[in-house]
């Protein structure tokens, strides 16, 4: 089972899918629509120092919250910086892989899944 903690409907595309095209069906294999809550990077914010008269907050990254806890047979599609905060810890985290854009360059889909390791 592939279930989706991203925002977005992850479309999955054959290999062979060219970018540039606005039509979203040729070559869709399948669609994996997003749960009601998605996995996200929570952030804790340490301090403020200046830089040339610029706010810069520190803030620490890695805590993922919303990621329910692994179980055999089931992989979770997230964001990127969620799977690589968590990759050292989870073998069950995937995240689109080689996109697909359209005629302006927008991501529409992917042609695979992978797994950070």
């Amino acid at each position: 089972m592939i279930i989706n903690l991203t925002p977005h409907p992850i479309r999955l595309y054959a290999l062979d899918r060219p970018d540039g095209l606005d039509d979203l069906e040729p070559g869709l294999l399948r669609v994996i629509e997003p749960e009601r809550t998605p996995a996200r990077l929570g952030m804790v914010p340490l301090s403020t120092e200046y830089r040339e008269g610029v706010p810069v907050e520190l803030v620490e990254y890695g805590h993922a919250e919303e990621i329910p806890a692994a179980r055999k047979g089931t992989s979770l599609v997230v964001s990127l910086p969620v799977a690589l905060a968590l990759a050292p810890r989870r073998s069950d985290l995937l995240v689109p892989y080689r996109e697909v854009r359209n005629s302006t360059g927008t991501v529409i889909g992917c042609r695979q899944l992978a797994q950070p390791v």
